[in-house]
């Protein structure tokens, strides 16, 4: 804390409904916590047992917890979501015990909730709803049975993969709002580069129309795909993710039939013409991030 002054601001949300039911004086009560909290060097000595102390430490517990952080000169409940980037190339069966272990902490409440990002060597992997028939070369990669939901897909280096791995429950118990956030945000760190993204119905995943290519023999404009996402649940928690290409080799599709989709391609920023970077995506995902998904009872305290 900058100041005394600044922690009781801060506190005084927390604090206040604590201590009036026991009448206690406030600003003496918010005297004797906040230079403990703060650790500031003129804090008075007191007796480790005192009433002061042991509010303080009930204060300053969920502080360092992360349960409760700084905006504005106020507290705020929630944890943060953590920021997870891997340089290299990720192996997947790494990543997925990973993501389940960490799942399973942030349902146990030791962990809190994370987005990780990772690029991987080129494979291809098997939804719970993927059909034999859409792999067409099983032999160019290695292929991976998937336990999220989604048919084929592909990841590789230049595509940038994002695991989330959040508390839905906590965000509201609905999974098809859950799903469609997911596309929200996409489409919005695209728009920070100038790509209209768009959903279309029956097709998983985010769109670009494409006015360069010829269209389609009924006359529609051809769209490609950009963006893929396919997630799974357990006990509320998500895992897996969803993928944005940035720059990877689009010929490494050929080897499959990308979401059951035949009659669309793939595409990339880079594909369109954007000179942007995996740092670059990063930096946009993380921007668009709070906007479509605040941090569950992340409102300010009274």
């Amino acid at each position: 804390c900058a100041s005394t002054n600044s922690a009781t601001t801060a506190l005084s949300g927390l604090v206040r409904g604590y201590i009036a039911s026991r009448g206690a004086d406030v600003k003496r009560l918010f005297r004797e916590i906040a230079p403990k909290v703060c650790h500031a060097p003129t804090a008075p000595r007191r007796r480790r047992d005192s009433p002061a102390n042991r509010v303080a430490l009930r204060l300053s517990r969920p502080l360092l917890q992360g349960t409760y952080r700084f905006r504005r000169n106020r507290l705020i409940y929630g944890r943060m979501v953590d920021w997870l980037i891997s340089s290299g190339l990720t192996e997947y069966q790494h990543a997925v015990v990973e993501m389940e272990a960490r799942a399973e902490a942030i349902r146990a409440g030791t962990a809190s909730e994370a987005i990780w990002l990772v690029e991987h060597p080129p494979l291809y992997t098997a939804g719970t709803s993927a059909k034999p028939s859409d792999l067409t070369d099983p032999d160019r990669f290695p292929v991976h049975v998937s336990k999220r939901g989604g048919q084929y897909t592909y990841h590789g280096p230049g595509q940038r993969v994002a695991y989330v791995m959040l508390d839905v429950a906590k965000r509201g118990h609905d999974v098809r709002r859950f799903v469609h956030d997911l596309e929200r945000w996409i489409i919005a760190a695209l728009a920070e580069f100038n790509v209209q993204g768009e959903i279309r119905e029956g097709r998983v995943g985010v769109w670009v129309t494409r006015p360069d290519k010829p269209p389609l023999p009924d006359g529609s404009p051809r769209e490609d795909k950009i963006a893929a996402l396919g997630i799974r649940l357990r006990k509320w928690v998500s895992f897996h993710g969803l993928s944005i290409n940035v720059e990877p080799d689009l010929s490494h599709f050929d080897g499959i039939v990308p979401c059951g989709i035949r009659d669309h391609g793939v595409t990339s920023l880079v594909d369109l013409g954007l000179p942007v970077t995996m740092a670059d995506v990063d930096v946009a995902l993380k921007k668009t991030f709070a906007d479509i998904f605040p941090t569950p009872g992340g409102a300010d305290q009274p």
